[in-house]
């Protein structure tokens, strides 16, 4: 068993996608695996705008997007719920679920299976299950 961080997880929503967009703009970050990452000019900024405008997207959201995970980065030792609590506080939107989740199982079973597996179901298995 690797390190045990706490998380939080939400699953994608039109509420989330234009919420991630007016507070915090687009991701400076990006994964090969998509797990967070705007590959296509049109998002997340032309997706939450449409969304926001009531418009249809250039492309379905949960194309895009599966979920979001926020946790604690840099080795920091935080305990679950005060990570819930300010994520909540942040987004205005309280999380799916949260707990501890071991990212390295979770990057085993990604790498053993790349494109093939959820890393949003095997969070929301280790915080729910």
């Amino acid at each position: 068993m690797g390190r045990l961080v706490a998380s939080c997880v939400w699953d994608a929503t039109p509420e989330l996608i234009v919420t991630l967009d007016e507070r915090f703009g687009e991701s400076t970050d990006a994964y090969v695996n998509g797990s967070q990452v705007w590959l296509r000019d049109d998002g997340p900024g032309g997706v939450a705008l449409a969304l926001a405008m009531g418009v249809p997207p250039a492309a379905a959201p949960e194309s895009l997007w599966e979920g979001l995970e926020a946790f604690a980065a840099y080795g920091d030792e935080l305990e679950p719920a005060p990570l819930g609590q300010a994520a909540a506080a942040s987004l205005g939107i309280a999380p799916r679920a949260v707990g501890l989740v071991d990212h390295e199982r979770i990057g085993d079973a990604w790498e053993r299976n790349p494109g093939e597996v959820s890393i949003v179901a095997l969070l929301l298995e280790q915080l729910e299950g």
